[in-house]
């Protein structure tokens, strides 16, 4: 069920609506039977998995509360460990035997010859459930944070269960902590709030003015040229490239959005996963703006436990290296996310490295490292790296990823930006440009949040005719230029795939 279908704008309001009308005590049990169908719309199938991820987490929680208790210290530290690689190892070969696998036995069959082995894996046809990477991960997370005492084993499986399936952020995120939406799904009090009310509605008409009026739009050029790159190369497929930044931006921000609007409406508070990325001055700080709920739980979860920067430099860029590739095997089976993952991992490396001589270069120039001229700079040039990585993140394979490299470079067409071939590739002339003041509108409210302007908050707290105006013009605006309706299929988010 996408948030975006007509079957959600019917489920969402019946849901919280019935939510807040049933008795206290039945309401995680009915927000649960509410997630398992939402999650099932897509294949029924696909409960049984996340139903054996909440068990053996649940399960391994109980057992690793039991064995800190117990008193011999080595005792203790030998089952709790065993504990945790029992809750690791099941959820982790689930997560392999599911998306994975086929990746795995096709490397295997072509570097193990290099080697003198021949060796043909059998082949294993199954259907990657949707979200797998997402829920798996944040079930691995109350796993960890209990092994470490960080947090008390949840014993009540309802509220557990829910914990792992909360419809609003099932399929793509953010990931949550246990120790934010555990201690919420326990509260006692859950009346209808108004004021809660209205706000996460302004947050849910933003999330489809994102996903809606630009990525789906965004979308329609961007399938055009890369579907047919060798046909449109050069300046075709550099502002493609361009583009899929910002697609991949509103799609995804999108989604956290509309999850984070819908949950405050019923009462949650779910975390912040983007933060006017495009804006950072350098790759690190990116990745602290950019999906950070994944960003973070890779640090506290793996960089940290791996040694962090507290081994020695080449032990921090080895270690910072090795969780960006990981990430971006995590976001799928393939080399392409691989080297955009390597890729990030080395712009940070090498930022590091050569700091000291671009502090050096400041300094001979005189130049203020605060100003604004200097911060443009490192955006833009920000902004080309990450998109640069950006291109391998949307190519098919590898082969591809190359060839559109050397088509950019080699390709010289800047012509096609006045005489009106851009228009030929699914947008109108109205469309295009109704995309572009739509980014405008989306970088105008980054460069405020940026710069600590709440909009959100003064929109809430101006008169009540104002505010009605603004969600009024907010759903006449997406319903009149939203990609939606005869001719158009309900689009599918890009992180469903991870």
């Amino acid at each position: 069920m996408l948030f975006n279908s007509l079957d959600f704008i019917i489920f969402f309001p019946v849901v919280a609506l019935l939510y807040f009308v049933i008795p206290a005590k039945g309401k995680n049990v009915w927000l649960l039977l509410a997630s398992y169908y939402f999650y099932m719309s897509w294949n029924a199938g696909y409960a049984v998995l996340i139903l054996c991820s909440t068990v053996i987490t649940y399960a391994c929680g109980c057992l690793l509360e039991r064995a800190g208790q117990i008193g011999e210290e080595k005792k203790k530290r030998f089952w709790k460990r065993c504990c945790l690689a029992a809750s690791l190892a099941a959820n982790l070969f689930l997560l392999f035997l599911f998306k994975y696998y086929g990746f795995a036995a096709s490397a295997l069959e072509t570097l193990l010859p290099c080697l003198g082995i021949s060796v043909k894996m059998p082949q294993i046809s199954l259907l990657l459930p949707v979200g797998i990477s997402f829920y798996t991960f944040q079930a691995l997370g109350y796993t960890i944070d209990v092994y470490r005492e960080e947090l008390r084993a949840e014993k009540n499986w309802i509220q557990y269960a829910l914990f792992v399936s909360f419809f609003p952020q099932l399929v793509a995120g953010p990931i949550e902590r246990a120790g934010n939406l555990l201690s919420q799904l326990r509260r006692k009090d859950c009346r209808f709030d108004y004021e809660r009310a209205r706000e996460g509605l302004l947050i849910m008409l933003w999330g489809y003015f994102l996903k809606l009026v630009l990525a789906d739009r965004i979308a329609i050029f961007v399938n055009a040229v890369y579907g047919d790159y060798k046909s449109y190369g050069g300046m075709y497929l550099t502002l493609a490239t361009i583009l899929f930044a910002f697609q991949i931006y509103c799609d995804f921000a999108g989604y956290s959005v509309i999850a984070t609007g819908a949950a405050r409406i019923m009462g949650f508070t779910l975390m912040e996963n983007f933060d006017a990325p495009y804006l950072s001055c350098s790759v690190s700080e990116f990745w602290r703006r950019w999906h950070i709920s994944l960003s973070s739980w890779f640090r506290d979860y793996l960089y940290i436990p791996l040694g962090g920067n507290r081994k020695g430099r080449g032990r921090k860029f080895l270690n910072l290296f090795l969780v960006f590739c990981i990430s971006g095997l995590w976001h799928g089976a393939n080399w392409t996310f691989v080297i955009w993952g390597a890729l990030n991992g080395l712009y940070q490396i090498v930022g590091e490295i050569c700091r000291p001589l671009r502090e050096r270069l400041l300094r001979l120039v005189r130049m203020d490292p605060g100003s604004p001229g200097r911060r443009l700079v490192s955006m833009l040039a920000t902004f080309c790296l990450v998109d640069f990585a950006w291109l391998f993140f949307r190519a098919q394979s590898v082969g591809e990823a190359f060839a559109m490299v050397r088509s950019i470079c080699t390709q010289w067409n800047p012509w096609i930006l006045f005489d009106g071939s851009l228009y030929e590739l699914g947008l109108s002339e109205k469309s295009f440009a109704v995309m572009m003041l739509s980014l405008a509108v989306l970088l105008a409210a980054d460069v405020m949040k940026y710069r600590g302007v709440r909009i959100r908050e003064m929109i809430l707290a101006q008169a009540c005719w104002f505010r009605y105006l603004v969600f009024a013009g907010s759903i006449l605006l997406i319903t009149l230029v939203g990609v939606w309706g005869i001719g158009f299929a309900e689009s599918g988010f890009i992180y469903f795939q991870f």
